[in-house]
């Protein structure tokens, strides 16, 4: 019988919410790997809306639940309708979204605050001893929810990828491991049951982006 995983959106959007291309893999991935899937995403407003074409913020207000609906095909429900229990994993997507609308990270770093739905959703899977999926920037969710943990965003010295030294500093500011990664790596926090990879934080072709983020769902799979 196929693992059910739970799959938490950001919006729509690498500047304002989840990342297209990471969600569009972790889903191809879940189905390859015959997992059954749930889309969630938190009924609150975006942090703000970026026209993607100019790169700069704007004067509207989208919500995140509304926006997610678009990558889901309006298959998605309120996040704090997740059930635990029905579900054997959890995957959150990167892209700024996560860093902006999941948590305050984007524009607060480690001093962030992490949105009250998300971070309880975390812990439950967490106390359940079920397994957690992150990528990209989600990963910092992960080290501001769970002290001492052990997560990657990618390698620190790859001159392609100049966030990755930041965030990862960051990271291990706040207790936590960081350990370097290239894209198509994971890092398996066994402890935790945190999988992680870098997606794109790491400047590298899609599709090495793509069979990373693969890696990280296969982990997942395994553990739950």
């Amino acid at each position: 019988m196929g693992k059910r995983v739970a799959v938490v959106l950001a919006g729509c959007g690498v500047y304002d919410g989840t990342e297209i291309h990471e969600a569009s893999a972790v889903l191809v991935h879940l189905s390859r790997f015959g997992a059954s899937v749930k889309m969630f995403a938190p009924n609150v407003d975006q942090m703000h809306v970026v026209d993607h074409l100019k790169g700069a913020p704007t004067e509207e207000k989208r919500n995140v639940l509304v926006e997610s609906a678009r990558l889901a095909r309006g298959e998605i429900k309120d996040l704090s309708e997740l059930s635990v229990k029905e579900h054997d994993a959890i995957i959150f997507p990167g892209g700024f979204g996560a860093a902006k609308n999941l948590c305050s990270w984007a524009v607060q770093g480690k001093d962030c605050t992490v949105n009250d739905q998300v971070k309880a959703t975390m812990q439950e899977f967490h106390a359940e001893g079920k397994p957690i999926g992150l990528c990209c920037i989600s990963p910092v969710l992960a080290a501001k929810v769970f002290p001492g943990c052990e997560v990657t965003v990618g390698h620190e010295k790859d001159e392609r990828s100049p966030d990755v030294p930041g965030t990862a500093e960051a990271i291990t500011q706040l207790g936590c491991k960081h350990v370097s990664k290239s894209v198509s790596e994971t890092h398996v926090d066994e402890k935790n049951k945190l999988v992680t990879t870098c997606a794109f934080m790491c400047k590298a072709p899609l599709h090495e982006i793509f069979d990373g983020i693969g890696a990280m769902v296969q982990d997942v799979l395994k553990l739950a």
